[in-house]
């Protein structure tokens, strides 16, 4: 499994403030300890210099990736499997439920992160979509665009079951 991140920041150089992303890998290997496959640094995250990333990982001798977990960065899927075809892509719960709180109100969130965290830590598949319809039934008129991300991701946002 491989953990992917882009980090943008700001920084000064010659009195101006400059954007910059820092890129990290964190990878698991097959006897199950973490290692930090490297950092890189562009001028802003895009799907491309992931792709230039995958291109280096593959050329310093990762074979494979199972399960490649990231963000939803737009084109971000096909640039790993460019590299890597036999790899499943799961996106970041941490940031799909950072979106999916982004317009609950304060009173509402802490029930409904509660009712999330039932979608996402079930023990299968099966009591995950129960789970999702079951907080479709309680929130979606109140809160309808949070279920929409997660249908149209949802092969993504359950590789790891």
């Amino acid at each position: 499994m491989i953990f992917f991140d882009g980090i943008v920041f700001n920084s000064r150089k010659d009195n101006r403030i400059i954007s910059k992303c820092v890129y990290s890998v964190l990878g698991i290997n097959m006897e199950g300890q973490k290692e930090i496959l490297g950092t890189w640094i562009s001028e802003n995250e895009s799907a491309s210099f992931y792709a230039s990333i995958c291109s280096d990982l593959k050329n310093r001798g990762v074979s494979d990736i199972f399960i490649a977990c990231h963000d939803n960065l737009t084109g971000l899927c096909n640039a790993i499997n460019s590299i890597f075809p036999k790899t499943k892509n799961q996106l970041c719960i941490v940031h799909q439920i950072r979106n999916s709180c982004k317009f609950v109100p304060y009173k509402d969130r802490k029930e409904v992160c509660a009712d999330l965290k039932k979608i996402y830590g079930a023990v299968n598949l099966d009591d995950a979509e129960y789970a999702k319809e079951e907080f479709r039934e309680k929130w979606d008129r109140k809160h309808p665009n949070i279920l929409k991300s997660w249908d149209k991701n949802w092969a993504e946002l359950t590789a790891f079951f």
